[in-house]
């Protein structure tokens, strides 16, 4: 399913939207070019979730973690940019601890990230401002993604 997103405050609404229904365990993937709006969406849903502060890119840290009670549920902020392959995730360690929501940015460079819990979401530019969002989502995402996207749309 593709819904297009008009503008920024479109875009912090879808993160508010995602951020409303995740669960720890959840998996919200974000692929797309270089300025497509992946970090511009993971930000929206962490300040959706209750972060206060300043939400910077992982792509150095490569996992942000935030956990309660800074935001609403435990999550962790990754980009796999600099990643090269699965086997790179696996030393990441990522399924150690407690359950967390996983905000993925770049998640191709390891393979792409699937599953029941995995909500995909391929950003493309169209101008500016103007986005579609193309969806993958898995079984436990279906039903919170069609509500979802049904508003936006």
């Amino acid at each position: 399913m593709t819904i297009a997103i008009a503008s920024l405050d479109a875009m912090q609404a879808l993160g508010t939207a995602l951020a409303e229904v995740a669960q720890p365990g959840d998996v919200i993937a974000l692929s797309g070019d270089l300025g497509a709006g992946k970090s511009t969406l993971a930000r929206a849903i962490l300040l959706a979730l209750g972060f206060a502060g300043e939400v910077p890119s992982p792509t150095f840290a490569l996992i942000l973690p935030y956990d309660p009670p800074e935001v609403r549920i435990p999550v962790i902020h990754a980009d796999f940019y600099r990643l090269d392959g699965a086997m790179e995730l696996d030393e990441l360690g990522l399924d150690a601890g407690d359950p967390a929501l996983l905000i993925a940015e770049w998640p191709e460079r390891v393979g792409g990230l699937d599953g029941p819990d995995t909500l995909e979401l391929r950003i493309e530019g169209t101008d500016a401002s103007e986005r579609t969002i193309t969806a993958q989502a898995g079984s436990n995402w279906h039903a919170r993604w069609q509500q979802i996207a049904g508003g936006v749309s």
